[in-house]
């Protein structure tokens, strides 16, 4: 979330709120096919105190995705249960990489301040290095004999 707090009545597109025979109007399936998919687990709508399916608009569309690979692609349900799954692991690894790109900003940003910090503390009386050209000759050094 995004730290306010929700109306508890405030609608969303996973707000259960179809009961199963609007569910199959919106779909444009039948009932008995709503329950054969929830049975299989390609689309599992949320349930009441009385075991009744309630249905989100993310299902119906997820209803309507079941239908079109099925019957325009020509995909069986096990093969649209694996793309479901894969689906939702795509996008639960994109959720995670975005926390992790704003969890590497933060810490980029942290980086940064503490090196400005840093550079603020330099004693500012030392004269800084800087590289001497080499000379190009040479000098040779020879211990003075003891005599």
């Amino acid at each position: 979330m995004d730290g306010r707090r929700r109306n508890p009545y405030e609608l969303t597109d996973e707000s259960p709120v179809y009961v199963i025979s609007v569910a199959a109007q919106l779909s444009g399936l039948h009932p008995q096919t709503l329950r054969q998919y929830d049975r299989l687990g390609l689309v599992s709508p949320d349930r009441t105190a009385g075991r009744g399916r309630r249905y989100s608009a993310r299902d119906i569309e997820l209803l309507r995705q079941v239908q079109a690979l099925s019957q325009d692609e020509g995909i069986n349900l096990a093969g649209i249960k694996r793309i479901i799954e894969l689906e939702n692991q795509v996008a639960a690894l994109q959720s995670r990489i975005a926390e992790l790109s704003a969890a590497v900003d933060g810490a980029a940003a942290a980086m940064r301040q503490r090196e400005a910090q840093v550079h603020a503390s330099y004693r500012r009386d030392l004269v800084p290095y800087q590289d001497v050209q080499q000379a190009s000759a040479l000098v040779v050094w020879r211990p003075k004999r003891a005599e």
